[in-house]
C-alpha cells in the first residue's frame, strides 16, 4: 500500500560554502515542521544560514505556485522539512604566497544545497514509509538467531625467547667505532 506524496524542492548551486559547513545548519532544520525551521535557522548563528533559509522559503513558494497555479490542493501549513542535503560543488584552486618564493596550493569548496518539502499525512504522520512499515499487519517481524558464544582458552604463556624451553645466550658486546679501524 503505497501512498502517493508530493515533494516540492528547491535548491541553490555553486554556493560558496563547504558542504561540511553547510550540513551542520541543515541537520538542524531536517523532519521539523517549515515554520518551525524557518524560527530554527533565523536564530543559528552560522554563515550559511540565510542561503539555507532563502532556500527553505524557495521551496515553500514552490508549494504556494503548484496549489494555486495548477490547482493542487496543498496544505502549506501542513509542510515539513523532507530532505535536506548539500552536496560537493566544483572546487576552485587558489593559491597563498609561501615562503621564498613558493606557493601552496588550497582549494575553495562550493556546494550544491537542496532542500524538499513535503506534506504530512492525517495525525502528523509523514506520508512516506519506511522499510519496517511496509510489512502486513498479521506478519511478526522476524528475528535473527543468536549464536552461542563459545568460551576460547587462553594461550599458554611464554617461559622464554625460545621454542625448546632453554635459555637464549647472553648478547655479545657489539664492535666499536674503535674496532672498525676508524680514527676517532
Amino acid at each position: 500500500m503505497a501512498l502517493e506524496t508530493r515533494e516540492f524542492r528547491a535548491q541553490a548551486r555553486f554556493q560558496r560554502v563547504s558542504p561540511q559547513k553547510a550540513r551542520l545548519v541543515l541537520e538542524l532544520i531536517k523532519g521539523r515542521g517549515v515554520e518551525e525551521a524557518l524560527n530554527t535557522v533565523a536564530f543559528t548563528k552560522k554563515s550559511v544560514a540565510p542561503m539555507v533559509e532563502k532556500v527553505l522559503r524557495s521551496a515553500l513558494q514552490n508549494a504556494n505556485y503548484l496549489s494555486q497555479e495548477q490547482g493542487l490542493d496543498v496544505d502549506v501549513d501542513n509542510l515539513y522539512v523532507k530532505t535536506a542535503i548539500a552536496n560537493d560543488g566544483p572546487r576552485m584552486k587558489r593559491i597563498r604566497p609561501a615562503p621564498m618564493g613558493r606557493a601552496y596550493r588550497y582549494q575553495r569548496r562550493l556546494s550544491h544545497i537542496m532542500i524538499a518539502v513535503a506534506e504530512r499525512g492525517e495525525g502528523g504522520e509523514s506520508l512516506v514509509h519506511t522499510v519496517g512499515e511496509t510489512a502486513e499487519a498479521g506478519s511478526a517481524p522476524k528475528t535473527a538467531k543468536k549464536k552461542k558464544a563459545t568460551a576460547k582458552k587462553a594461550p599458554a604463556r611464554k617461559l622464554s625467547g625460545r621454542a625448546d624451553g632453554k635459555k637464549a645466550a647472553p648478547k655479545k658486546a657489539g664492535k666499536t667505532w674503535k674496532g672498525l679501524g676508524k680514527k676517532g
